[in-house]
């Protein structure tokens, strides 16, 4: 069996790389294409980018593939083995813009380029081939160029190794951002796996291929679809994993690192195996592995991250969900770090509790946060820029972010050592300060104000940086101003008025004087020693220098020598910049922090939410609790003011477990937006955030669970229904007794009585098997009956009001249950026809009067089928009326006016006394 993800199964409609890389190919094949196919057949799976000149050109199956990815022209150049070489290609120049493309429909690229000059080859004989090699392979989780990086998205590399034991196989994942450093490990398990690749969200997760084809694995890596990337096993060897990773720091032991698994080492092994493989020679400045407790964050599992719409919509959109809501940063590493905790809420309070101090700190300081806001909008993408001059691929651009962000962040300091400072605000403090002042100082006297994107361009370094840059481009831009100047000093020093400086291809530069006033230039042996003859010309005679043969030699390289020390100056401030790494990378976390506080902040000023209590308790009394999203765009689309609700599923005496909600109510009434405001509170709680509340008091909640909508998986062979039962049946199993969980009609799709029963057992369940915090919508009222028997079980309605037979929606919860569902009226509201929605009425009031234990029996009886048929039935047998009789002996053509008046008064009179 082979899978859409796996790189060796890729469709192979031209020639295959093994197929290449036969011998009767190489015999067949000009020395390029030799080359070619060579360098193809050591790296499978890949797109090769083979440079030709200006452009990367492609062959066989990669241009076939290529050309239909990127909308370009296929192309061909000769043949081989008989057939046409297909070919395409793409411009240097705009390579970035095309590796988007084909990094994001999950392709990989083999970037070759030639590693020598054209010059050197020829040397070798006129048929030589330039020497080339891949230098780089571009993959989802390695990118680093910033066309091809989203500035508020993270972008990692995720490794997951499986390591046996006898028992209990142990799993692990390391992640990297290989364009900002981050490092992370964390164990897991197969129950959570797929819930914790999610919560992290990788653009590329490789795995060892004994575990991509494991059955047991298969959901998740199904799941995951192309992202999901087998490897050599080789890769995530536990045995070998320590010794690598000591390599990559340059350390001799990991005790300093702290303590891993095998699972974690082999893991994280195995992500820096990749990096290496992928970067070559190049090594990104990644920070320490930090290890990640699973108990420390707020686990929730993928069904409800879909549901609750973190991150992006489950139509993919960011627009309208809760990151999008929240968002007010003003840097690129603000807004990830701002994703990073609404994916990852916290569950110590002391943690939460530190970042809400530097929300209320900030919001006490008005002036600060505005001008903290203010300050950090200059900030760049510091680690970014950092990770591109460490793998050679920065350019002047890259420096000028490092210098404006050291600009920015004393601009930072100098605002901060003002105000009062929380605990994680004074960590930011110091953190920023600690960047070295040599640093910004060594830039700006280095820099232009002006910067070129590419360093070959030249131009980036500031005029009175360099003596010795100065006179080179005062060489190459003013030449006839420094030979003019060279002329009057000689002209002076002989007295030779009529003295002038010439150029020929022959000669280059010289001296010529006519032959009379050549005298102070041959009468002694001092002139004839710094004037040296060149020619004598019939009227004139021509001299050098050795200070103008100098200069003749400077000028014909003046461009190329300033491009060299240009070049120069580019590494060595590019060097300090990497020395600098660690002090960059904290600085810039700092201010994300800070970033992230101040957005926070402005957020919380803006829309009037309350700082949350978050405790160990089983706590959670939400007052004037509102829907962060749709109360945003409320205010955006019109003036209709959100309903505010409060929710008090805490315990009743105070202590113990929490109590669980029965909510009944109409559909439209707004049931599931209740339900999920009060997930996505506790969410922005945990997370360190202010929430769209007056009040709130939420005790620590370990894992949130969400059942809210209707999905199917029909490429798994599960229905809606089964759907509903598989996510309901994983948070009976898992929830605990901190737990939050939010449960929407359950058994609805299902008969009758047999969703009633189900809803019935889960509702005891939640109450008695996980005795957790909960809130249960449905529209089975029979169940509000078991509050009288479940001692936590409280019944709560959506309100309504009826109006001249319409019912009027006021969206608020109170105590109670609902008399019944509205929803013939929501189905009048949608546009049903009256007919259908009279019948509907008629068959409701059969069948609240009928036998409870078979009341469609009695409505074969009593009810016929449907209204319009029956009288359509009735009326075949009764035959015609007598208005239609008359109608019948009635002639128009041969009626006068008036007779045909008379005959319609006769009609409509029979018609009234029918």
């Amino acid at each position: 069996m082979t899978f859409l993800n796996d790189p060796t199964s890729r469709n192979s409609e031209v020639l295959s790389a093994a197929q290449l890389a036969t011998e009767e190919s190489r015999s067949t094949a000009t020395p390029m294409m030799e080359q070619y196919i060579e360098i193809k057949a050591n790296n499978p799976g890949s797109l090769l980018f083979y440079r030709m000149g200006d452009f990367y050109e492609l062959f066989f199956q990669d241009a076939v593939e290529a050309s239909r990815a990127l909308g370009i022209t296929l192309t061909k150049r000769g043949q081989h083995l008989g057939q046409d070489i297909p070919m395409c290609g793409v411009p240097v120049h705009a390579a970035d813009d095309y590796l988007q493309k084909l990094i994001v429909r999950g392709f990989r690229v083999a970037v070759c380029e030639q590693v020598e000059d054209p010059a050197e080859a020829k040397k070798r004989g006129s048929k030589s081939v330039v020497k080339r090699d891949v230098v780089r392979l571009v993959t989802p989780g390695t990118i680093t160029e910033d066309k091809l990086l989203s500035p508020s998205e993270t972008n990692y590399l995720m490794a997951l190794a499986r390591i046996r034991s006898g028992g209990e196989p142990l799993l692990a994942l390391a992640w990297i951002d290989i364009s900002t450093g981050v490092f992370r490990l964390a164990e897991t398990t197969e129950s959570r796996l797929l819930a914790d690749i999610l919560r992290i969200d990788p653009a590329e997760l490789i795995l060892a291929d004994t575990v991509f084809h494991d059955p047991e694995l298969r959901p998740v890596v199904d799941t995951l679809g192309r992202v999901a990337v087998p490897q050599p096993g080789v890769l995530f060897d536990s045995a070998s994993a320590e010794d690598r990773i000591s390599r990559y720091y340059g350390v001799k032991t990991l005790d300093g690192f702290g303590g891993f698994s095998r699972a974690e080492m082999a893991a994280a092994s195995a992500a820096i195996a990749y990096v290496e493989k992928t970067q070559f020679s190049e090594r990104p400045p990644l920070g320490i592995p930090e290890r990640e407790s699973g108990a420390s964050t707020l686990f929730i599992d993928p069904a409800t991250r879909t549901n609750l719409e973190l991150v992006k919509t489950q139509s993919g959109d960011r627009n309208g969900t809760l990151l999008k809501a929240l968002d007010r940063t003003v840097t690129g590493g603000g807004a990830r770090l701002l994703a990073e905790r609404l994916m990852s809420p916290l569950t110590d309070p002391e943690r939460i509790a530190a970042r809400l101090d530097s929300i209320t700190a900030l919001l006490d300081q008005p002036q600060l946060s505005a001008d903290l806001r203010q300050a950090l909008k200059h900030v760049p993408d510091m680690p970014r820029a950092l990770s591109r001059l460490s793998l050679g691929r920065g350019g002047p651009r890259d420096l000028g972010a490092i210098l404006s962000g050291t600009v920015a962040a004393g601009d930072v300091v100098r605002l901060l050592k003002s105000g009062n400072l929380s605990e994680e605000l004074g960590l930011a403090l110091d953190s920023i300060a600690g960047l070295p002042e040599e640093l910004s100082q060594r830039l700006t006297a280095m820099l232009s104000d002006e910067l070129p994107l590419l360093k070959r361009d030249g131009g980036f370094v500031r005029a009175g940086a360099s003596v010795e840059l100065d006179e080179v481009r005062a060489l190459r831009d003013q030449s006839r101003r420094v030979i003019a100047g060279l002329q009057l000093n000689y002209a002076e020093e002989t007295g030779i008025k009529s003295l002038k400086i010439k150029y020929n291809n022959v000669l280059g530069y010289f001296i010529e004087v006519t032959a009379g006033n050549a005298g102070p230039m041959t009468d002694s042996d001092a002139a004839r020693a710094s004037y040296i003859h060149r020619q004598t010309m019939a009227n004139a005679m021509r001299f050098t220098t050795t200070e103008l043969a100098d200069l003749e030699s400077k000028i014909a390289n003046a461009a190329d020598r300033a491009l060299t020390i240009e070049l120069e100056a580019f590494d060595a401030l590019s060097a300090l910049v990497v020395r600098e790494a660690e002090a960059i990378k904290a600085a810039a976390f700092a201010l994300s922090t800070i970033d992230v506080a101040v957005g926070l902040a402005s957020l919380a000023e803006e829309q009037g939410y309350c700082r949350p209590v978050v405790d160990a308790s089983t706590m959670f009394a939400i007052e004037g609790g509102r829907h962060p999203v749709v109360e945003q765009a409320l205010r955006r689309q019109s003036a209709t003011v959100f309903v505010a609700n409060g929710c008090d599923l805490s315990p009743r005496s105070g202590e113990g477990d929490g109590a669980i909600w029965l909510l009944t109510g109409p559909n439209m009434g707004g049931k599931s937006t209740f339900l999920r405001q009060n997930a996505l509170i506790a969410i922005m709680a945990q997370m360190g955030s202010f929430v769209p509340a007056t009040s709130a008091h939420i005790g620590i909640v370990d894992r949130l669970f969400s059942r809210v909508g209707a999905s199917d998986d029909l490429a798994r062979g599960r229905s809606t229904f089964m759907v509903e039962m598989v996510e309901t049946a994983a948070i009976l199993n898992q929830a605990t007794d901190r737990s939050l969980v939010i449960l929407d009609e359950i058994g609805r799709g299902t008969a009758t009585f047999d969703g009633l029963s189900i809803a019935w057992a889960a509702v005891e369940h939640l109450h008695e098997g996980n005795r957790c915090r909960g809130l249960f919508a449905t529209h089975f009222h029979e169940l509000t009956v078991l509050s009288e028997k479940l001692g936590r079980l409280s019944n709560a309605t959506m309100r309504v009001k009826e109006w001249d037979g319409d019912v009027i929606f006021l969206h608020e919860v109170g105590p109670g249950a609902a008399d019944r569902s509205y929803g013939i009226q929501v189905a009048r509201l949608a546009g049903l026809p009256a007919s259908v929605v009279a019948r509907a009425r008629e068959v409701l009031a059969k069948l609240e009067d009928a036998d409870r234990k078979n009341p469609a029996s009695q409505l074969i009886d009593d009810l016929p089928l449907f209204q319009v048929a029956i009288r359509r039935e009735e009326k075949a047998k009764a035959g015609p009326s007598k208005v239609e009789e008359a109608l019948k002996s009635l002639n128009p053509d041969d009626m006068t006016p008036r007779e045909a008046m008379d005959a319609l008064y006769a009609l409509k009179k029979q018609l009234g006394n029918a």
